[in-house]
């Protein structure tokens, strides 16, 4: 006997409520296909159950909008606290405060008050470094919404410390514990944010998370130049306590509206209603909706595929078809290479660097302001070109010309030191185009490139390596910044041009493929084609000469024929039955 039809969204079948493959999708006419371990998923799904939650106080682009608010505010924390302490050091009262920090790198400085001042700047990177690996393990039982919960406490104890600090020793401490906050944070805001955002702006909104960071810098810049006019302590301590509004915002908002969780974390826990309904409220729909079955399906096969057979971690070292290792080194130097293109050199001592150019102490910090609403302003230009211009292309062009920017301010070094006027206010565009150059190319690019070209079941630990990355390459020029002025002066500056123009250009050039308009399964197929030919990735990515995803030589080239008999196995099985009256 045929199973009994309905005209709604659902198939009746022996009493079990399943959706119909063969209905139309109300957004799009498409087919919603939900086979493999999304239908088997569905399968275990209480239907009822689920569509009686009520996982948040908003509903559709609402809760959407609150989440991008939600995890806006963790990434423009992170980037205040980045810039903050740049206009805090040269202060007369934090000097006093902090006497071994006393003169950095200026000119009346020496080599340990060099030192001392950058260890106070960079030990911050190594508490986010801890952070952000303590995250594998912290983050998976707490979920997204507890760890960003976390973090944001955290940060404010540190916070606190901070702007109660005394002592140079009680400082050093009190960044570590800002640092280890704010590397869960920036661990875990990225994955809720792109795993409750629809899929086709996920990788805009991790380009806007880049632009936030600089709106972060930008707004530190002009809090420290207001309270550059105060006097005492509160010059420096107020700038510092600021944070910890940016902080309360965020949490308060996470519960006072009751955000929901990940749906991603929810299904790895087994908790498939509760993934339904959050994918439902996301959507501004209900769980019945063909695009919702369809994300949940997708979920449930990515989460069958990252633990299929158990992960170990040796699997990160191997090549293959996968070539799991090539494509975690290629995450692992993108963040590397944005650390080491002398960004952070700006952003952490930009009002030390332009004294140090021969501008006083108050017109210094009123150009860090306009460098840092310049540096925002034009981070938004990547939103906008980086489906057309491609990911290689921005890297290329902008390693290019912040190679030309460095090599300009190291040829002007020494003028500058002469107080050669013309020499100083091209020093002072050229830290504006490098801003400009990198927001650009680089600064969000980096956490969309390593993402993109991961293979899910490595997707996790790879992130974390790549992350780690990050944060140590960003102590080591943190920390090597004021030593190196210190030491070898103009030095600094060509050291960044030759790591933009002899390391990072070339390598970009010959190993990182273009990821432009390529799914994530079109991305293993380029790789698995390339294995197979002897080709470099590179040159698949830009030829385009790819099967298409799913097809049977896709499946061959993965190394998965035997899906191949499986699929059309399953659908022959799932047919819906023919009687004999409607066979005639």
């Amino acid at each position: 006997m045929s199973p009994k039809r309905t005209d709604t969204n659902h198939q009746e079948v022996a009493g079990d409520t399943t959706p119909v493959n063969n209905d139309r999708d109300s957004l799009g006419g498409e087919t919603a296909v939900v086979n493999g371990p999304g239908k088997e998923a569905l399968h275990e799904v209480d239907m009822e159950r689920a569509a009686s939650m009520k996982p948040s106080r908003l509903h559709g682009k609402a809760l959407s909008i609150m989440v991008t608010v939600v995890a806006g505010t963790g990434f423009t924390l992170f980037g205040y606290d980045q810039g903050v302490m740049g206009g805090l050091l040269t202060l007369p009262s934090f000097e006093k405060q902090f006497p071994q920090t006393a003169a950095g790198f200026g000119a009346n400085g020496t080599s340990n008050s060099a030192t001392l001042q950058s260890l106070l700047v960079a030990i911050y990177e190594l508490g986010c470094m801890a952070g952000a690996l303590s995250n594998l393990y912290v983050g998976d039982h707490l979920g997204r919404r507890h760890t960003i919960t976390l973090g944001g406490c955290i940060m404010i104890v540190g916070a606190i410390l901070q702007t109660a600090a005394v002592d140079y020793a009680m400082m050093l401490v009190a960044r570590v514990i800002t640092g280890l906050g704010n590397g869960l944070l920036t661990s875990t805001v990225p994955a809720y944010q792109s795993e409750c955002a629809p899929p086709h702006k996920r990788g805009q909104l991790v380009l806007f998370e880049g632009s936030l960071i600089t709106l972060g810098v930008m707004m530190s810049y002009w809090i420290d130049l207001g309270f550059f006019y105060t006097s005492g302590s509160i010059s420096w301590r107020f700038p510092i306590a600021i944070q910890i509004l940016f902080a309360i915002v965020m949490i308060v908002f996470m519960y006072a509206f009751r955000l929901p969780e990940s749906p991603r974390w929810l299904y790895a826990k087994g908790r498939k209603e509760e993934t339904l309904a959050v994918l439902a409220y996301l959507e501004g729909t209900d769980i019945h909706d063909k695009g919702v079955l369809k994300t949940f399906g997708g979920i449930a096969d990515a989460v069958a595929a990252e633990e299929a057979g158990g992960f170990a971690f040796k699997e990160l070292f191997t090549n293959g078809r996968s070539q799991n290792f090539r494509r975690m080194l290629l995450g692992v130097l993108a963040q590397c290479f944005q650390q080491i293109s002398g960004i952070n050199l700006i952003t952490y001592y930009l009002t030390s660097v332009l004294q140090k150019i021969g501008l006083d102490a108050e017109l210094s910090r009123i150009i860090s302001g306009v460098n840092g609403t310049t540096y925002f302003l034009t981070s938004l230009i990547a939103i906008f070109i980086i489906e057309r211009a491609g990911r290689r292309q921005l890297m290329l062009w902008m390693a290019a010309f912040q190679c030309i920017t460095m090599a300009v301010l190291a040829g002007l070094y020494n003028i500058n030191e002469a107080g050669n006027h013309a020499a100083q206010v091209v020093s002072v565009l050229c830290l504006f185009l490098f801003n400009t150059w990198f927001s650009i190319g680089w600064l969000g690019m980096t956490w969309l490139y390593p993402a993109e070209v991961t293979p899910l079941r490595i997707r996790a630990p790879a992130n974390a390596l790549s992350t780690a990355s990050n944060w140590i390459f960003n102590f080591f020029v943190v920390m090597a910044t004021g030593p190196m002025f210190q030491g070898i002066g103009w030095g600094t500056y060509a050291l960044f041009a030759a790591l933009n123009g002899v390391v990072i250009w070339p390598v970009v050039y010959f190993f990182f493929p273009e990821t432009k308009k390529y799914s994530l399964e079109d991305l293993d197929i380029i790789f698995a084609t390339a294995h197979e030919h002897g080709k470099n990735p590179v040159s698949v990515s830009l030829s385009g000469d790819i099967p298409e995803a799913g097809s049977a030589e896709a499946l061959r080239v993965l190394g998965r024929s035997d899906q191949v008999d499986k699929k059309r196995g399953f659908n022959e099985k799932n047919k819906p039955e023919t009687t004999h009256n409607e066979a005639v």
